[in-house]
């Protein structure tokens, strides 16, 4: 299992047990995750025809799916107009049939197609990641049912400040570094370190002092992250619930209102304890100007791949299999070969990656 799905499950099942658990912490419990789900809660315009037919009957135990996000904003990045672009993208489905939750994550260079109308900018092909900074939640949730050929009912983030705030509300983490380094004004010694939230974010962050990179930044996510998930999941931790639900309603968003989620615990916590996790696999493919930015690194998901992970997640939602992609699905393989012309970066009305809003796709936030 990955280890932000690890950090999801940890704080799902912390709520859950507040919410189930009231005899043991008191009706206080229930009344104060109510209130942070009128905190939290925010609904989405979608702006394309969902692929469902008709609404979710959570009476009748039908399979649900929620798009889970980590977004890159912080307070000062919100404060300058900066929507960010989300680190790390989850599809859950929860089959209270089968008892089972299902989590696939994306990942966030995944080419896509987009079609959509920035402003006066039409972006037609970018990274996954860059939907939530484009169109929010709603894009971003139109932009995986186009690429999963699945419906996508819901929606959650967490965004950079709650990483560092969640860390805080359970006491920081304990780290073994590996060797001395500095980043940002902050200096991190050899050996074990007791962290708070913003240096736990900044060690996890480091990459260019490190002789294996990027590989050395990812084995210090992983134990960031580790800690955090054993810390969430403490008695201790579970007995102050209170902090855990100060984070959540000053750094999540969701369009699951407080009716919905009781619903969910009512009638779909059994399937909560039965996980399932699956990645989608992509190839490396260098943008050429026509189908991607040139020189731009992108993670191109093969037919074969795609149709295995829309089965899976088809088969979870009780929707037909296929064994072969929609006419109109776009093969991006196909495309790259073919164009002619450029859709990047050549005329005024089209975009350029990082043209308007620099980002820096090289940082990873340990979401």
């Amino acid at each position: 299992m990955r280890v932000w799905q690890k950090i999801v499950l940890g704080f799902v099942f912390a709520v859950l047990l507040v919410v189930i658990g009231g005899v043991a912490y008191g009706t206080k419990a229930y009344y104060d995750l109510k209130a942070t789900a009128s905190q939290t809660y925010e609904s989405v315009e979608r702006i394309s025809e969902t692929k469902r037919s008709e609404e979710v009957d959570y009476s009748s135990l039908e399979p649900i799916s929620i798009l889970l996000m980590g977004v890159d904003t912080d307070v000062e990045r919100t404060e300058e107009g900066d929507t960010g672009r989300t680190d790390s993208m989850m599809v859950v489905t929860i089959n209270p049939g089968t008892g089972q939750t299902t989590m696939v994550s994306i990942p966030r260079d995944t080419l896509v197609e987009m079609d959509y109308q920035y402003g006066d900018v039409y972006i037609q092909y970018d990274k996954i990641n860059a939907a939530y900074a484009y169109g929010g939640a709603a894009l971003a949730m139109k932009t995986v049912e186009d690429l999963l050929d699945i419906p996508i009912d819901h929606y959650a983030t967490v965004n950079m400040d709650g990483m560092a705030d969640l860390i805080d509300a359970v006491g920081g983490v304990t780290v073994n570094n590996a060797f001395a380094f500095d980043l940002n004004m902050e200096h991190f010694d050899e050996g074990e370190l007791q962290l708070n939230g913003k240096r736990a974010v900044e060690y996890a962050r480091m990459r260019y002092e490190d002789p294996n990179g990027d590989y050395g930044r990812q084995e210090r996510q992983r134990e960031v992250l580790e800690q955090l998930f054993n810390q969430i999941t403490s008695v201790g931790t579970l007995s102050n619930y209170q902090n855990l639900l100060d984070v959540l309603g000053e750094n999540g968003k969701t369009d699951l209102d407080w009716s919905t989620i009781s619903s969910l615990v009512q009638n779909y916590t059994p399937a909560l304890s039965n996980f399932v996790t699956d990645q989608l696999q992509g190839v490396d493919y260098t943008g050429d100007g026509y189908i991607g930015e040139s020189g731009i690194s992108f993670q191109q998901v093969t037919e074969e791949e795609i149709i295995r992970v829309q089965n899976l997640l088809k088969e979870q939602l009780n929707e037909a299999t296929i064994t072969e992609l929609a006419s109109d699905y776009p093969d991006l393989e196909v495309l790259a070969d073919s164009y002619t012309t450029s859709t990047y970066g050549t005329t005024s009305d089209t975009y350029t990656y990082g043209n308007d809003t620099t980002y820096d796709d090289s940082t990873s936030y340990g979401y």
